[in-house]
């Protein structure tokens, strides 16, 4: 092994002293972007590449690098490479590895580079990769949510709207409704790969260089789109990891909807859904309680997301241009973000695995709350000559009525609805029947059962 000859930091030459304890503690971020290493390496080996193609660098020069680079990535991958807090960050880590494993020769790497330009291009790979990952995560949560909607597409339950019952569904619509937010999240992180797709390698700290580098090189080798337009607003944008923060969020809501969703659903007032002993837990005092603890956990995370999308917000509203320090706390915040929503997909995707609906009660529950009165409404301005508003004013008469005897809709008689709508006929009684309640609403996006399996069959062959 070649002994580094220089074991300082590498500014020692113009900073005489050293920091203090203090600053050193609050000034290294190794501990956190350590995670960076892969994306950090796969960069530079890119970038020494093209400065050899651009005869920067010799050929002997640029394969020494590359064998000590590819040594790094393997010992920090087996966990035989020490982390050193005096040399800040995953960047300048690797490199003073570099220097002991090739010697002096490891001085070239950083050649036409900055650390400003070095940490976006790995961070942008990064969330390049969590992306993807991300999104195949979503599809395992779409795909156990399309079986279980598969298996209920005939189990009947109300419709909410202010929690009140509403209008009759399928349980297996009010699941698709979720599909399609999951759906729109999916879609959400793929838009960002692209704003994410350009190159910030070559820009230097904020200038560019003037050695005679080639962008479309790396651009083309690192798997970008393009090289960025700008070298200032390069080393400054954070924009992507905003946009990346803002997808993790919105999913992160989504996931804590259907949570508090499943949560008053599982509780004893409503009894809708029956969660296996797999995702509750038990209290310490009450013998008899299963609480639904991961929901809830769920829920909760969501307020992290959002605090860390705010704090990034916050940070970047008042920079001047260009590179500033507040900007190292970029990484963490991304990867805390990160880390809630791929915990939080995997245990909401455990939890449909593990929830059945209770389909009498559910049943029980479209049967109250006068749930067919729309439809009464509707058939009294397809077949009786009445402007809806005329119609919902009869209709509201007869559920005061009902309610008035104590009565649901479909158990007046003919005669008892003709006191107060003279013209109807038996037809009318087949509007308190659920089933064609749901079946009616054959309309693109409605309830029919028809629907429903179409929006099924449409979404498992995307997959």
């Amino acid at each position: 092994m070649v002994k580094n000859k220089n074991n300082q930091a590498i500014w020692n030459t113009r900073i005489k002293k050293s920091a203090s304890s203090l600053f050193q503690k609050v000034g290294n971020s190794i501990d956190i972007d350590k995670r960076l290493y892969k994306e950090d390496i796969q960069g530079s080996i890119a970038h020494v590449e093209m400065l050899f193609k651009q005869k920067i660098i010799s050929f002997k020069i640029k394969n020494k690098i590359i064998y000590g680079l590819n040594k790094i990535e393997k010992e920090i991958s087996n966990k035989k490479f020490e982390f050193n807090k005096k040399y800040e960050d995953i960047h300048m880590n690797i490199e003073k590895r570099l220097f002991q494993i090739i010697g002096e020769e490891a001085g070239y790497v950083h050649t036409a580079r900055s650390r400003n330009d070095q940490v976006i291009t790995d961070l942008k790979i990064w969330i390049r990769f969590s992306t993807k990952e991300i999104n195949v995560l979503i599809d395992k949560i779409i795909n156990s949510t399309l079986k279980l909607a598969e298996k209920n597409v005939d189990t009947i339950m109300p419709g909410f709207t202010h929690l009140k019952n509403a209008q009759a569904v399928s349980f297996a619509h009010y699941l698709m409704a979720y599909v399609e937010m999951f759906n729109r999240d999916k879609k959400r992180f793929i838009n960002n790969l692209d704003s994410l797709d350009e190159n910030p390698l070559g820009v230097a700290a904020l200038t560019g260089t003037s050695f005679n580098i080639d962008r479309n090189y790396t651009t083309k080798k690192l798997g970008f789109k393009r090289a960025t337009n700008n070298s200032i607003d390069t080393v400054s944008d954070r924009d992507f990891v905003l946009d990346f923060l803002y997808s993790v969020s919105v999913c992160s809501m989504h996931i804590s909807r259907i949570a508090e969703e499943l949560i008053i659903w599982s509780s004893d007032g409503f009894n809708l859904i029956n969660l296996s002993d797999k995702v509750v837990t038990g209290s310490s005092i009450m013998p008899q309680k299963k609480n639904p603890d991961l929901l809830e956990y769920l829920r909760g995370k969501t307020g992290g997301t959002y605090g860390n999308l705010f704090s990034m917000l916050t940070i970047l509203k008042g920079l001047p241009l260009s590179y500033f320090k507040d900007l190292q706390d970029d990484k963490e915040i991304i990867f805390k973000s990160n880390d809630t929503l791929v915990n939080c997909l995997k245990i909401f995707d455990e939890i449909l695995k593990n929830s059945k609906p209770n389909k009498k009660k559910m049943l029980k529950l479209a049967n109250s709350g006068f749930i067919t009165a729309t439809d009464l409404a509707d058939h009294l301005v397809k077949n009786h000559s009445m402007s809806f508003r005329q119609a919902y004013q009869k209709t509201a008469a007869i559920v005061n009525l009902a309610e008035k005897k104590n009565k649901n809709l479909n158990e007046f008689t003919l005669e008892e609805l003709k006191k107060i709508v003279p013209k109807l006929t038996n037809d009318v009684l087949k509007v308190f029947d659920l089933r064609n309640s749901i079946n009616s609403k054959k309309s693109y996006g409605g309830t029919s059962f028809d629907n429903i399996k179409k929006m099924i069959i449409k979404y498992k062959k995307r997959k």
